[in-house]
């Protein structure tokens, strides 16, 4: 128990009061999200009735669509897995720790987490995770600064709270560019959008740099002083990272599983087929390829890990962390299947009903405002970008068409608003909280003051950035 637990509550003022408070109520009252997955599931197929579907059709529906991102479940499963293990290779441990001795005092400490952790989310939301908590760790274990560990922690964590999901990583972009994984229903209505019409634009770039940079000034001028700072020491944490040792083969079989040979062989292999797929196809074809960013990053892993034993060993430690989304994506799939597929009255689905409301609210530049302020609030109950997406996009994307909105942009004012909640929820805090020894509580009182200063700024960019769009129709193979 760190002593930060002692600690009473009413020490804390203003803003970090609240937001700790609320992530008291939240670690004490939210339960599972595979309840959430669960239980919406339920309230869909009752929405379904009352619109008319009979009990047969919504049982069909959500049977025929329980498996229909059975591709996309694994390959979201595989982002996770690919960036714990190229996070925690011995060349990126040691690049850490040349890292974690650049910054000169406190704040530029948190302020240098802060910038690496969302930079590096651009790349792989899963690594950034990771490889953001291994740095606060190792800032913290510098002996010339005392820096406050809650908010190094709260620093490590901005990438998924912050711009995430307007890299290469966002599940929603990577689902809407790769037609194999779009379900049917959805495909119709939004076609394929690669990423020179989402992630690549001018608009999501700047939107990114603009966050960013906010996320970094937050982070630096949040972090607490003198008195108040709580080190890692003094919270009494254990930041021992040294890693276990290599072993050696115990039998002649074993021998090729301690040799780097077949790691370089399999990543000349790999280098070779990127570079075929760069010099025979367009940029963002290649660029949009979920499968082929997946293939990447598994052989930067293994070639970085050295050989095959100690790949294999770091994939088993990152197997856990993908059991969220491999039980609660069939879900959100069957979901969808019943939002989309269950007709009810007159012929009409849950998501056409939802798409009439959605389209009278939000009509013209109302749409961004009131489209950031519903995701941002469902996020709260459905932690999982790529499965929410599954939920909205049905309603969300085909209001898009019915007011003429730049469907591409609609897909990143949901990437936008989708990672607020991350900073108040801690359902995806725990992998990270659990590396660096803290509670959800300890760094929300930062997150939360995130939050609540990004909220207007990504409404006032959805707005005001939409303006520069015209409607696409979408594009179906």
């Amino acid at each position: 128990m760190s002593a930060v637990d002692h600690e009473p509550e009413a020490t804390e003022r203003g803003l970090a009061r609240v937001a700790q408070k609320l992530a008291g109520w939240t670690e004490k009252w939210f339960p599972d999200a595979y309840i959430f997955a669960a239980v919406g599931v339920v309230l869909v197929a009752v929405l379904a009735m009352i619109n008319g579907a009979s009990p047969v059709a919504v049982a069909q529906s959500f049977g025929g669509g329980f498996w229909d991102l059975t591709a996309f479940t694994l390959q979201m499963a595989m982002v996770v897995l690919t960036g714990y293990v190229v996070a925690t290779s011995p060349p990126v441990a040691k690049l850490i720790e040349w890292l974690a001795r650049r910054p000169n005092g406190p704040r530029s400490a948190i302020a240098f987490v802060a910038l690496l952790a969302c930079l590096v989310s651009m790349l792989n939301w899963g690594l950034s995770l990771v490889f953001g908590g291994l740095l606060a760790r190792a800032i913290a274990r510098r002996k010339d600064l005392a820096v406050d560990y809650r908010a190094l922690g709260a620093a490590a964590f901005m990438g998924l709270g912050s711009v995430w999901a307007l890299g290469l990583s966002s599940s929603a972009a990577q689902l809407q560019a790769t037609a194999s994984s779009i379900p049917e229903s959805l495909l119709q209505i939004t076609g394929v959008l690669d990423f020179g019409k989402t992630i690549f634009t001018w608009q999501s770039l700047l939107s990114a740099a603009v966050l960013i940079v906010i996320t970094v000034i937050i982070a630096a001028f949040s972090a607490p002083r003198g008195a108040a700072i709580r080190t890692a020491e003094q919270m009494q944490v254990d930041l021992n990272d040294e890693p276990e040792p290599a072993g050696k083969p115990t039998r002649p079989g074993e021998r090729p599983e301690y040799s780097p040979i077949l790691p370089w062989l399999l990543g000349l292999l790999t280098l070779g087929w990127l570079i075929n797929e760069f010099v025979s196809k367009p940029f963002l074809t290649v660029a949009s390829s979920l499968n082929g960013y997946l293939l990447v990053f598994l052989m930067l892993g293994l070639v970085l890990h050295g050989t095959p034993r100690r790949f294999l060993d770091a994939v088993a430690k990152a197997v856990p962390a993908t059991a969220g989304i491999l039980i609660q994506f069939p879900l959100y799939a069957a979901m969808g299947a019943v939002l989309t597929e269950a007709e009810g009255f007159n012929g009409t689905t849950v998501s056409h009903r939802v798409s009439e409301i959605f389209t009278a609210l939000g009509g013209g530049g109302w749409f961004a405002v009131v489209l950031v302020i519903y995701t941002a609030l469902l996020g709260l109950l459905v932690p999982s970008g790529g499965g929410k997406w599954l939920v909205e996009a049905p309603y969300v994307m085909q209001s898009a068409t019915d007011i003429g909105m730049n469907l591409g942009w609609t897909v990143q004012i949901y990437n936008m608003a989708e990672a607020l909640p991350n900073m108040i929820n801690p359902f995806f805090m725990l992998p990270m909280l659990a590396l660096l020894h803290l509670r959800a509580r300890d760094i929300v009182g930062f997150t939360g003051l995130q939050f609540m200063l990004h909220l207007p700024v990504i409404i006032l960019l959805c707005w005001g950035l939409g303006m520069t769009f015209t409607y696409e129709p979408p594009v179906i193979p």
